[in-house]
């Protein structure tokens, strides 16, 4: 089976290739339409708008009859501290901004996959909870300025520099990284799906 991950995200791919899965990139270019406000059905939303929107380009690449051999995979992942949703940053003051409130709180990694196969449609949504230390604001400043915050959503990167600042977790490491990886193959197995 032809496995598509409908994500750009480097960290998505480096997750599925740790796992020995063989896979190609199809990226999405949908508009995205979220219609809640509460996080795990924005997720949920957004990896079924990118993982519908893949599936197409795919079966048009790969038409003649091999769509049943194609999975498409569709996620996306935000950040949430209580009512406020975190996606990537706008800018340095809004990295600035978002880690300022992640510290010394608990918050939640909620991340959405959504997997297409011609004959089956499986969505689920992860969540991890994340405890921070206090990080003083010289601290802040100087991990936004590394530049590694802003393609993440949070605003950071827990296998990255500000890994020093995490207290604990509680669910799955790689969901925080950006892709449940243990969760999928878990569900994968369940519906009696192979990659």
């Amino acid at each position: 089976m032809k496995v598509i991950l409908g994500s750009a995200s480097p960290r998505r791919s480096d997750i599925l290739k740790q796992a020995g899965i063989d896979f190609e990139v199809l990226v999405s270019d949908c508009e995205e339409k979220i219609t809640s406000d509460i996080p795990s059905d924005i997720v949920a939303e957004l990896s079924l708008q990118k993982a519908e929107d893949v599936w197409e380009k795919a079966s048009l690449k790969y038409g003649g009859g091999e769509e049943s051999e194609i999975m498409v995979i569709g996620a996306d992942t935000i950040v949430a501290l209580g009512n406020d949703v975190f996606g990537k940053p706008a800018d340095r003051e809004d990295a600035i901004r978002m880690l300022k409130m992640l510290s010394g709180n608990v918050h939640q990694v909620y991340t959405g996959v959504t997997v297409i196969t011609s004959d089956k449609r499986l969505s689920f949504v992860s969540c991890t909870d994340v405890i921070v230390y206090d990080v003083s604001d010289d601290d802040i400043a100087a991990y936004v300025d590394s530049g590694e915050p802003m393609d993440k959503a949070g605003a950071y990167a827990i296998q990255g520099g500000f890994a020093k600042y995490i207290k604990e977790i509680h669910g799955e490491y790689n969901n925080v990284v950006g892709f449940p990886i243990a969760r999928l193959i878990h569900e994968l197995k369940l519906n009696g799906t192979v990659m």
